[in-house]
């Protein structure tokens, strides 16, 4: 296939896509929802090849029959609202992380640990920001820029995969992708592929029931993602949901048998002129105003922290969150810097007591290295902590703890233990 001629399709393509958006917008229209884009799209595409044959023809040459055609049109519409060259990659279900230094510098990674390199996603690296710079053009609920003033992205794929790039700050333009597995995912699955065994998955499951407040820490890669997306799958189907993000990837609301009320918020950045930016903080805030049965926040990364907590500990119990952090200990030493960066620039020991008011539970899940102890596992909940109050700073218990193999086992009683025997918990009694 001829790849330049797709690269010249696609960007005639995306510039008639772009007229006919501001075309409406002038006029006063609403916007195309995003099948009457790709229907439009198939139809520009169509008179593109119809105009390009007609040439071919005029100028001696042959013209391409209609495998070629149809090959070329459905090129040109994967660059426009797939990943164009990516796809093969994406298409692969063994491949779980895709990194790219440069266009022609592809390593791919397997479920399995297999490491491997893989053929170039586009032509040059110019080519690879395009490629990207389309993504971000219709990914997410706005669109997201990446130049030189934004050299940062994130975002997610169509099939759920979380891509970051970067540019400028780099060489080259660097992107990585996060593929993203079991979408639909309960507890039981976790418990089934060893990332929690059955006890400590029926505690949490317990521990959602009773709209306990929990925090997932972990690593980065280390599946707390996926985690939150399971305990999520735990909360009845009848409650409102809010969930907010900075780059849309839960997808609870792609599962309308499971959560059939889901609000999914995402921050904005601001556009070309330094407008219209929607931060986490404003989007939190905004939740509580959204009549929520629970708000779930992605990833605490900022002072976003703040209004989460106040919500945690005025009536919206059973929240979830995700943080990162090295230990299930670090996590409340995180919260507090997270939270000295907010406006209300809360004294230490004020934190302290917002954070013990909010949180019930900080479970803590580990990516172990290859030559770990637990090497053989690839993912699991090593530790969860119990919040019981604050002297200056938190109090916590460790109920679970690291076993034989890493994973966490019953380590002392909880102090909620009768409340959550009230929802299903059956604790076995093996307190280390």
């Amino acid at each position: 296939m001829d790849s330049a001629l797709v690269t010249r399709f696609r960007q005639q393509v995306g510039e008639r896509l772009i007229a006919q958006r501001r075309a409406d917008a002038v006029n006063g229209l609403p916007p195309m929802c995003s099948e009457d884009e790709r229907q439009f799209a198939r139809a520009i595409i169509a008179e593109l090849l119809q105009a390009y044959a007609h040439a071919e023809l005029t100028a001696g040459r042959a013209a391409p029959d209609a495998k070629n055609e149809e090959t070329l049109a459905a090129a040109v519409h994967a660059a426009l609202f797939g990943v164009g060259r990516l796809q093969p990659l994406l298409d692969n279900p063994e491949i779980e992380n895709i990194d790219i230094n440069g266009y022609d510098n592809v390593f791919v990674s397997y479920a399995d640990g297999r490491a491997t390199t893989a053929e170039p996603v586009a032509n040059s690296d110019d080519e690879l920001i395009e490629l990207i710079q389309m993504l971000g053009g219709y990914a997410g609920l706005s669109s997201r820029p990446f130049d030189t003033a934004n050299p940062q992205l994130d975002l997610r794929l169509p099939d759920g995969s979380r891509l970051s790039a970067v540019m400028t700050v780099t060489r080259r333009p660097v992107l990585s992708i996060r593929r993203v597995r079991l979408a639909k995912v309960v507890l039981a699955d976790l418990a089934g592929n060893g990332t929690l065994l059955p006890e400590l998955g029926a505690m949490l499951a317990a521990a959602v029931a009773a709209r306990k407040n929990i925090m997932i820490a972990g690593a980065t890669n280390a599946g707390k993602t996926t985690l939150l997306r399971a305990l999520a799958n735990e909360i009845p189907p009848h409650e409102r949901l809010i969930t907010v993000e900075r780059a849309l990837e839960l997808g609870l609301d792609q599962f309308p048998e499971l959560h059939p009320n889901v609000v999914a918020l995402e921050e904005r950045l601001p556009n070309s002129e330094g407008l219209g930016a929607i931060g986490m903080t404003e989007l939190v805030r905004r939740s509580l105003r959204m009549n929520p049965s629970r708000v779930i926040v992605g990833e605490v990364l900022g002072d976003e922290i703040v209004p989460m907590l106040n919500a945690m500990s005025q009536g919206n119990d059973g929240s979830l969150s995700t943080i990162h952090a090295n230990s299930s200990g670090q996590v409340f030493a995180r919260i507090a810097s997270y939270a000295l960066q907010a406006v209300e620039r809360l004294p230490m020991s004020a934190t302290h007591m917002l954070i013990a008011g909010a949180i019930d539970f900080v479970v803590f899940i580990s990516h172990p290295r290859e030559n770990s102890p637990a090497g053989s596992l690839r993912r699991f909940i090593s530790s969860v902590r119990e919040v019981v109050g604050v002297d200056e700073r938190v109090l916590s218990n460790e109920v679970f703890a690291p076993g034989p193999d890493g994973r966490a086992i019953p380590h002392v009683p909880l102090a909620c233990l009768d409340e959550l025997v009230g929802y299903g918990y059956q604790p076995s009694g093996g307190w280390i």
